[in-house]
């Protein structure tokens, strides 16, 4: 849910008093037109203060929290499950890890830099990231407690996980729903990173140490098969289409 303007002039004016918005456009990365129309508009996106928040060096996450939408940020969150932290491996680095316990890790003359290159973890959000992060924390009936909270319809809300998006709002309310941190969403869709949510530095690879090579492998093989179903439904809707303009001529 955008912020209203009004209170994100507030927060802007706490933040940086003596800054023109110009300067602040200038140094945060947001387009002045994007600002000037969501401003009109009485709605100030999420990202926008993410980005105006790392600009000045404060906490995205207690930037978030200055809103009435997200006034549950404010204070210590519940950390991240084992579970919500291996969801944000991306699938690539779960193969990594699988190579790398089989023995065929890089040769011992490969350079520190190099091995460390090849093991160490991307970000957090990945190309499946948000699904990963709900099927993590669902208990089989999470979509539905979802739906009846905010009233998005159970197949909307799927059509979302699949898209790997998610409102930060959205986010927040399924957290809510099941009963774990509220940071792991806004992690998921990429709106802040790791740090800024405070989860502790080297926890994914962490959760990912203590997964045994059967936990692993199945894992990575579940992520493979649903990487594969995906490209198929891809492949054929791209050839649906090659058809349909091959009939139009």
């Amino acid at each position: 849910m955008p912020l209203p303007a009004k209170a994100f002039q507030r927060w802007l004016h706490g933040i940086a008093p003596d800054t023109s918005i110009a300067d602040v456009c200038r140094l945060s990365g947001v387009k002045r037109t994007t600002l000037a129309q969501q401003l009109v508009r009485g709605k100030v996106a999420e990202s926008t203060v993410v980005s105006i928040s790392r600009a000045f060096n404060v906490n995205p996450v207690t930037s978030l929290a200055y809103f009435e939408t997200y006034r549950d940020l404010a204070g210590s969150q519940i950390p991240p499950s084992p579970r919500e932290l291996v969801s944000q491996i991306a699938t690539v680095d779960l193969l990594r890890a699988m190579i790398a316990r089989s023995g065929n890790e890089p040769a011992p003359e490969a350079s520190g830099a190099r091995q460390a290159g090849l093991l160490a973890l991307g970000p957090a959000a990945h190309a499946t990231s948000v699904k990963n992060w709900v099927d993590a924390i669902d208990d089989g009936e999470l979509r539905h407690r979802v739906s009846a909270a905010t009233g998005i319809a159970p197949q909307n809300y799927s059509a979302q996980l699949t898209a790997n998006r998610m409102a930060p709002e959205v986010a927040i309310a399924t957290s809510r729903a099941a009963g774990v941190g509220l940071t792991g969403g806004l992690v998921a869709t990429g709106l802040v990173t790791e740090a800024e949510a405070g989860w502790e530095p080297g926890s994914r690879q962490a959760a990912l140490d203590m997964l045994s090579d059967g936990d692993l492998t199945v894992l990575a093989g579940d992520r493979l098969q649903a990487l594969g179903k995906t490209l198929r439904r891809q492949e054929h809707d791209h050839q649906q289409t090659e058809k349909i303009w091959e009939n139009l001529g």
